[in-house]
């Protein structure tokens, strides 16, 4: 508190000349600005440029072995344990057989270990990516192109009339085999299609893009995108088949028909799910109450698959209940395979969607776990590494990936340092899938779903986002509102870029509604306030000073000079039509002299007629107002600090405010960015009358210049002086 008063003691007193811009240019020694596009290459830049590609071979030479092997060998088999169940339910997800998502947390996993950025984040499956996967695999791929005919003939032997009767029972059933081969071939090509735009985007720097992403736009496009995971995930939950629907308003449709078949719901399916779920959630509470107590959390979901494993072989589920099962999981690795290339052009928006979303969420959890433990994430880094993993996984049929919240948090609670434990996670489904995947072919589905919903709990807790936003800033609830309605009604893909779209327009909607306030000064300092604002604030006599909390652009140019002149009392039509009116006054005042002298001309006969017309002054102002409005302020500033950049639009807008034809006895000043003074100068705004010379470095310097013109010796100067204040605060002749 003492030096919180101190602080608030300590003043300081300047004193400096009242500097234009050239004053300023001239004494900071302005560098000439030239652009570099080509640097020198050297030894050292080739040898930094290509370990920023590969970060493996930056960190690993220096890895504390003996430090962090043992944390990331712990941290990376008890992530390698959950990437067991959760590979294999997302994959559900992504409507393609469990072994493929085995396959997704092995081969992305091992190429971001040598590619990426983060010490921290856990790659492989993730919820939101296998549910968009799954939205093209099915749309592309849907139940009814692989009903096939089945034809049972049953012979009937009478014994007693020696007949034979065929009966032939025509029905459909669905191909399975050769639909989950189709599904994979679309999932693995849509995958390859995002990792090339993913790397594309990396190699020429355009980590950017993802800040058009704001967090209330990522948080609700999750939770709506988990929205749709539930509801994808009814039909394992009830053990019923209801139909694919795609494309906008699929989820409700999909939604009724649920609600149309659950007089058909599976009890045995039922009652698993059940089970599954309660467990779980009774599970995870014990492993949140033990955490401080425990080394390593309890893997509940390798437990409960391999419990309903054990429970479903010994029961025989399948047979007995009709409970659907995992089926056939081949044991090895696969080898690579081209992707579908003549499937392409009808996923190139999945795939650069998928592309968006994927990086999104990887680098906004790499950026919060670099923040927490000091050290830096490369976002364009980011893009090549998830590029490269989904290019790759491509080839060898796996789907697309991101990072999982879930597990990286037990990643980094159970000691991870680094990727290694990333690697170790690898070494764990590698054995799983050569020694022991074949064991859970007698796993229920409804096992599955039931892991994604447990896990889905902490994206549901983001509906508490919308209260604390309408606290905070209700544009972003906004946001948040509309991304999740506009996902679930027109699906991911397409909410996605609807959801983007809305919140740029918010943006734009903003520009278009700033505050504009008319500044005075606090007595005795070089700061100035709104006027509205503060009550103790006092304006400058004959100065006003105007600002506006957005940039000048085309979107609101109209609306800024309609504020100026409301704020101002500068009626421009009224002070138009005033002008005219001593014009046409002027005018007939100078015929009317011009007959005068002509008839005292012709009086003289010993003279020659001479008709004398009186020369105009040729001052800015050659119609001085006999009486002028005293209302009108003599100097108007335009505080522009907020103002970073200028169009076109922008430009003639002040172009116009200083229009000398528009006012008579004001003098206007401004105040710009020295960007937008390179913008202004760029656009020929300046001239011989019209130079830096009339530019100040602050609304202060303005201030006072304006002062010393507003003093009686410099009273007559006014109306005669044009001048054009930028740099934050502009002043010209009106």
């Amino acid at each position: 508190m003492r030096d919180l008063v101190k602080r608030r003691r300590l003043v300081y007193n300047i004193q400096r000349e009242v500097m234009d811009e050239l004053r300023v240019d001239e004494v900071a020694d302005k560098s000439a600005s030239h652009l570099c596009l080509f640097s020198r290459c050297s030894g050292p830049r080739v040898k930094s440029c290509f370990l920023s590609c590969v970060p493996l071979l930056s960190w690993m030479p220096r890895y504390p072995f003996r430090e962090n092997i043992f944390a990331d060998l712990v941290s990376g088999i008890s992530v390698g344990i959950m990437h067991l169940p959760q590979g294999m339910a997302y994959a559900l997800l992504a409507a393609v057989p469990p072994v493929f998502g085995l396959y997704s947390s092995f081969y992305p996993v091992l190429i971001y270990f040598i590619f990426g950025s983060s010490n921290h984040i856990s790659v492989g499956t993730y919820s939101v990516m296998s549910v968009m996967i799954g939205g093209v695999t099915e749309r592309l791929a849907p139940d009814s192109d692989f009903m096939i005919l089945n034809n049972d003939t049953i012979d009937t032997i009478n014994e007693t009339i020696n007949d034979t009767i065929n009966d032939t029972f025509n029905d459909t059933i669905l191909d399975t085999a050769i639909r989950d081969i189709e599904r994979v071939k679309i999932a693995a090509a849509v995958t390859f299609l995002s990792g090339i735009f993913q790397l594309l985007l990396g190699l020429v720097q355009f980590g950017f893009v993802v800040t058009y992403l704001s967090e209330p736009l990522v948080r609700g496009y999750t939770t709506a995108a988990s929205i749709h995971v539930i509801v994808s995930q009814l039909k394992y939950i009830f053990g019923i088949n209801p139909h694919r629907y795609s494309g906008p308003l699929s989820l409700i449709y999909t939604m009724l028909e649920v609600c149309s078949l659950l007089d058909q719901t599976n009890i045995g399916t039922l009652v698993v799910s059940i089970v599954t779920i309660v467990g779980l959630i009774l599970a995870k509470e014990v492993n949140s109450f033990l955490v401080q107590k425990l080394p390593v959390p309890i893997p509940v979901e390798l437990l409960a698959i391999i419990i309903a494993t054990l429970v479903s072989w010994q029961v025989d589920l399948k047979t007995v209940y009709g409970v659907q099962t995992v089926g056939e999981i081949p044991s090895g690795l696969q080898a690579p395979v081209m992707p579908e290339f003549s499937i392409m052009r009808s996923i190139i928006g999945d795939a650069f969607a998928m592309a968006v979303v994927g990086y999104g969420i990887d680098i906004s959890l790499g950026r919060i776990f670099a923040l927490k433990y000091g050290y830096k994430v490369d976002s364009n880094q980011e893009l090549v590494a998830l590029g490269l993993s989904n290019m790759i996984g491509g080839f060898f049929q796996c789907f697309a990936i991101s990072c999982s919240m879930s597990r990286s948090m037990v990643q980094i609670s159970t000691g991870g340092k680094s990727q290694v434990a990333g690697a170790v996670s690898a070494m764990v489904i590698l054995f799983i899938l050569l020694k022991i995947g074949e064991l859970f072919q007698d796993l229920p589905k409804a096992v599955l779903a039931g892991i994604i919903y447990v896990n889905l709990h902490g994206m549901m807790k983001q509906f508490g986002d919308i209260p604390a936003l309408w606290r905070k800033n209700k544009v972003d609830m906004l946001v948040w509102l509309m991304t999740l309605i506009l996902t679930i009604l027109l699906n991911p893909d397409l909410g996605l870029a609807a959801s983007i779209a809305f919140s740029m327009f918010t943006v734009i909607f903003r520009t278009q509604l700033p505050k504009y306030s008319l500044l005075g000064q606090v007595p005795g300092t070089d700061i100035y306030r709104p006027i509205e604002d503060y009550n103790q604030v006092i304006q400058i006599p004959g100065v006003l000073i105007f600002r506006s909390s957005a940039t000048l652009y085309f979107a609101n140019a109209e609306l800024y000079t309609e504020h100026l002149y409301d704020k101002t009392g500068v009626d421009v039509p009224k002070l138009l039509s005033h002008k005219k009116k001593l014009e046409a006054k002027r005018q007939r005042k100078d015929k009317k002299e011009a007959q005068k002298a002509k008839k005292e001309a012709k009086k003289r006969k010993d003279e020659v007629a001479v008709v004398a017309v009186p020369e105009l002054d040729p001052t800015p102002d050659p119609n001085p107002d006999p009486n002028p409005d005293p209302t009108l302020p003599k100097v108007i500033i335009l505080d522009l600090s907020p103002v970073n950049f200028l169009d076109t639009v922008g430009v003639k807008t002040l172009q116009n405010v200083r229009n000398p034809q528009h006012h008579s006895h004001t003098t206007t000043m401004e105040v710009f960015r020295t960007c937008v003074i390179e913008i202004l100068e760029k656009g020929d705004f300046f001239s011989d009358k019209l130079t830096k010379m009339i530019l100040f470095s602050s609304v202060h310097d303005a201030v006072l210049h304006c002062q010393t013109l507003l003093t009686p010796s410099a009273a007559n100067t006014v109306r005669d002086y044009n001048f054009w204040h930028l740099c934050h605060i502009k002043a010209f002749e009106l």
